[in-house]
């Protein structure tokens, strides 16, 4: 598995709209992308934290069809009213373990 991390400062007093936009309108694009197993967009418990979009991959290159087709950036200038900084991607390998339950 594979995940795509974006940062977001936001605009103070933008939250919902951010929150609108990401539900009614990336939330769909990204869940129709091939590969895709999941979005999520997480809250800072602090305010002056950042936003995380988090998206999960079936693989690295499913991930980087979706970055070259352009839908990524498409996205992310919805939202361009929202942050206060351009917004910074990151990417990461999945490391799965199993942990043993106790008996």
């Amino acid at each position: 598995m594979f995940v795509r991390l974006t940062f977001l400062s936001i605009v103070p007093g933008r939250k919902k709209d951010l929150e609108k936009i990401y539900i009614d309108q990336v939330i769909p694009v990204v869940q129709k992308q091939p590969g895709n197993t999941g979005i999520r967009l997480l809250e800072p418990t602090t305010e002056s934290d950042q936003f995380l979009s988090l998206t999960e991959w079936e693989t690295e290159a499913d991930a980087q069809r979706y970055e070259s087709s352009g839908t990524y950036r498409t996205l992310v200038d919805l939202l361009k009213d929202d942050y206060s900084s351009k917004p910074v991607l990151k990417t990461y390998n999945v490391v799965e373990s199993k942990m043993a339950l106790p008996l």
